[in-house]
C-alpha cells in the first residue's frame, strides 16, 4: 500500500511517499522558501535526484508542481493518482476537537478551518495542502495527525492559564502544545538510545518554528508553544514570549489594529524583525561577516533556548538527555555549540568534534563524561504520521 505524507510548515512542503506497512520510502523531497521567487524544489527516488529554484507564491502551487513530478513518465514514481492509497497530514492545531489520528470528513475540514484563528501560518496552509489532495487523489483516504495530540499528557496544573476558569471551561483556552508528531519521535528514539523508559528528556525542536518539550518517561509534561504557536522561543517569523501588555500598547499608543498586530507576531517579527532574515542560514552567514544585528539575534536566540532548558530541568527534577532534532537543530553546528555551551552544571559537556558529524541516524555529541546525553535525532515526521495514518486502517483488511 502507497502512503503519501505531506508536511506543511508554515514556508516549506515536507512530503514521503512510503509503501506501507514495511516503511520503504519510495521518494522524499522538499519545498522550501515558499511565498518568494527562488523557491526550492528537491525531490529524490532510489534512481534519481532532482533539485531547481522556481517562483512557488503559495502552497497550492507547491502542491500541485510535487503531483506533476510524482507522475512525470521520466522520474516520477506512480503511473496513475489511484496507485495512492492513503493521503496523510500533518495538522498544527486540532483545539480540544482532536486528539488522535482521524480520517478528514467535510466536518473535520471545517473545525480545521475554524482553528485556523489559532495557527494562522499553519492550518490554513495544512487545510490547502487537504483540498488539493483530494482533488488530485480523489479515491485516497485522507487522514489527518494533529500536532497537538501529543501533548494531551500535559497536567492542568501546566496547561492551565491563570486567568479566570471559565475562559478554560467555556472557552477552551488553555496550554495545547505543537510539533507533537516530531517531539513524540524523537523523544521514542532517545529513550531507544538511553535504554531507559524512565528518563527525563528535553526536547528541542529547531526550524522556521521552534518549541521544546519536557519528556517524562515518555510523556509530554510541559511545552514552550502554548494557546497558538506564537509563544515561547523566538523563530523565524513568530515573536515568541513578550510581555501581553505591549500588545495593549500597540494597540492604544500607536493606533495598530488587532489584525495588524497579529501580523506583526506572526509574520514580521523573530529573526525577521531583528535582522531582515528569516533563513537561520543566512543569518549565520551574515553574522560570520559582522552583521552586529545577526550576531545579536543569535544570542538572543541561544539565550532563550537556555532558559527552557534550566526551567524545564527544575520541573523533570534531572536531566538525562536534550535532543536537537528539525532542520536547525540537525545542521547547525553554531547553534549546537552556543546552545551547550555553559551548562557544565547540569552536567553538559558537548564534544567538539563529534558536534562535527553529520548523521541521518540518532547520534550523541557529548563528551564521554557528560552526565547528560547531548542527542542530534533527525526527526522524520513523515514516517510518524504514515505509521499513525496506516494504523488507523490496519483493521479494515480489504482496503490494506
Amino acid at each position: 500500500m502507497q502512503v503519501l505524507v505531506l508536511n506543511s510548515g508554515s514556508s516549506s512542503i515536507k512530503f514521503q511517499l512510503f509503501s506501507m506497512p514495511e516503511e520503504r520510502i519510495l521518494c522524499s523531497g522538499l519545498i522550501e522558501r515558499i511565498g518568494s521567487d527562488d523557491a526550492i524544489f528537491k525531490f529524490k527516488t532510489e534512481n534519481d535526484t532532482i533539485e531547481f529554484v522556481s517562483p512557488i507564491l503559495n502552497h497550492k502551487d507547491g502542491l500541485k508542481l510535487l503531483s506533476k513530478q510524482l507522475l512525470d513518465k521520466n522520474t516520477g514514481i506512480i503511473k496513475s493518482p489511484k496507485d495512492i492509497s492513503i493521503v496523510g497530514h500533518r495538522v498544527v492545531h486540532g483545539g480540544i476537537h482532536f486528539n488522535k489520528t482521524t480520517q478528514i470528513t467535510d466536518v473535520v475540514k471545517e473545525k480545521i478551518k475554524e482553528l485556523s484563528s489559532l495557527a494562522p501560518l499553519h492550518n490554513p496552509a495544512n487545510l490547502e495542502g487537504i483540498e488539493v489532495a483530494e482533488d488530485i487523489f480523489s479515491n485516497a483516504k485522507q487522514v489527518a495527525v494533529f500536532d497537538t495530540a501529543f501533548h494531551q499528557s500535559i497536567p492542568e496544573y501546566a496547561y492551565k492559564y491563570a486567568i479566570p476558569n471559565e475562559f478554560l471551561t467555556d472557552h477552551h483556552i488553555r496550554l495545547y502544545g505543537f510539533h507533537g508528531t516530531s517531539h513524540k519521535y524523537v523523544s521514542e528514539k532517545a529513550i531507544d538510545y538511553l535504554g531507559k523508559k524512565d528518563s527525563k528528556i528535553i526536547t528541542i525542536h529547531l526550524g522556521n518554528g521552534c518549541s521544546m518539550t519536557a519528556i517524562k518517561d515518555g510523556k509530554s509534561i510541559d511545552h514552550s508553544l502554548g494557546f497558538s504557536p506564537v509563544s515561547g522561543l523566538i523563530m523565524g517569523t513568530r515573536s515568541g514570549d513578550i510581555d501581553p501588555a505591549i500588545i495593549f500598547h500597540l494597540a492604544n499608543k500607536l493606533d495598530y489594529s488587532l489584525d495588524e498586530i497579529n501580523t506583526l507576531l506572526q509574520k514580521k517579527s523573530g529573526m525577521l524583525g531583528l535582522t531582515g532574515f528569516s533563513d537561520l542560514r543566512d543569518i549565520q552567514e551574515q553574522a560570520t561577516q559582522g552583521n552586529k544585528a545577526c550576531q545579536l539575534a543569535l544570542e538572543m536566540n541561544v539565550y532563550r533556548i537556555k532558559k527552557y532548558i534550566g526551567s524545564y530541568a527544575a520541573i523533570l527534577n534531572g536531566l538525562d538527555a536534550i535532543v536537537f532534532t528539525a532542520g536547525i537543530g540537525e545542521n547547525s553546528q553554531l547553534m549546537r555549540t552556543l546552545v551547550s555551551k555553559d551548562l557544565e552544571f547540569l552536567g553538559i559537556y558537548l564534544d567538539a568534534e563529534k558536534n562535527k558529524i553529520r548523521s541521518k541516524t540518532t547520534h550523541a555529541i557529548n563528551t564521554d563524561d557528560s552526565k547528560v546525553k547531548i542527542l542530534v535525532i533527525p526527526t522524520n515526521e513523515e514516517l510518524e504520521i504514515a505509521k499513525q495514518a496506516t494504523k488507523l486502517f490496519e483493521n479494515q483488511a480489504s482496503f490494506i
